[in-house]
């Protein structure tokens, strides 16, 4: 997240995965009722108060989004997650849902971590419904006014990071001990030089180290394109995937929202182009969805948006 360029408030995700994802954009609407588990005796529910544009997982799971009111989450992998045995005592919610709960309901950072301190709830954990591989993942949330959080399941708890310094994330280890691996490196307060592997923990440096040395941008394009230049120095190439660690495989994708201005881009590491939505031009009364397979997608996509059914979200057992 680069909150302090001039011109807006901007962040960007890499998405690494070991297989096609199958990701399209959607658009859910707004007054969507959803509940965050089925069959379960206590689930949180909920109806959307906003609408948003995410990028999905397989049309099952929102990974990554920014909603009407400029709030942005981004979901990445955790290896050290530990959501707990369920308490039946707290609402439940599926993992699925953990990105589109705060989309549909908040419009800043600060309003998502009040509500989870005043309304505890619990994430619960499934298989991937195409791998079969548990799925542990942890949280950032960003909004228009520059605010971040963090947010972690381990020891069966969620702990919460929040504070506009917090711009980085990457992968394992857990945010906390990547801060103090920081502290290690040049510029940080330790003497190590800037590490160049592709380990998460390395890439957490590297993307914190360049982003604090970014040139002031002349324009909104050349802030986005420095962000952009940031965020390819810490992609991962094509290469031979560990199933064991999906989180070190390629980058599939990756986008960048501007949640000043209300611009979601979509960038494919399969495709020479990129396409952004125009969150202004929107329709957030009904659902839309972009198919990201079509061919010759580029630049402005707003009006190529078309009606649809809204997906249904996996549900956790």
């Amino acid at each position: 997240m680069w909150n302090d360029n001039g011109y807006g408030v901007i962040v960007g995700r890499n998405m690494d995965w070991l297989e096609d994802m199958g990701t399209n954009l959607w658009v859910l609407p707004r007054g969507a009722r959803r509940a965050g588990m089925n069959r379960d005796p206590n689930p949180l529910c909920w109806t959307a108060r906003y609408g948003s544009v995410i990028a999905s997982v397989h049309d099952y799971a929102s990974a990554d989004g920014i909603n009407e009111r400029g709030l942005a989450a981004q979901m990445l992998w955790l290896a050290e997650s530990d959501y707990g045995p369920r308490d039946t005592s707290l609402p439940g919610l599926s993992l699925t849902l953990w990105t589109q709960f705060f989309l549909d309901q908040f419009s800043t950072v600060a309003e998502c971590t009040a509500f989870m301190a005043e309304h505890p709830f619990q994430v619960r954990p499934q298989q991937e419904v195409h791998s079969g591989r548990a799925a542990a993942v942890h949280l950032a949330l960003d909004d228009a006014t520059g605010d971040s959080a963090i947010i972690e399941y381990l020891g069966g708890a969620p702990r919460v990071r929040h504070g506009r310094g917090y711009a980085v994330l990457t992968n394992s280890p857990p945010f906390d001990e990547q801060l103090t691996h920081l502290g290690r490196y040049q510029g940080f307060g330790g003497s190590e030089p800037l590490p160049g592997t592709t380990e998460a923990a390395d890439r957490f440096v590297r993307a914190s180290y360049y982003l604090r040395h970014l040139p002031k941008p002349d324009s909104v394009r050349n802030a986005y394109a420095a962000l952009l230049s940031v965020m390819r120095n810490t992609a991962q190439p094509f290469g031979v995937a560990d199933p064991a660690r999906p989180n070190i495989s390629a980058t599939i994708w990756r986008t960048l929202a501007d949640l000043t201005s209300g611009v979601y881009a979509f960038e494919s590491s399969y495709s020479p182009d990129i396409v952004w939505v125009h969150l202004n031009r929107v329709d957030f009364d009904h659902c839309h969805r972009l198919d990201l397979s079509a061919d010759d997608l580029a630049g402005d996509v707003t009006d190529a948006l078309v009606p649809a059914t809204p997906f249904t979200f996996a549900s956790a057992p």
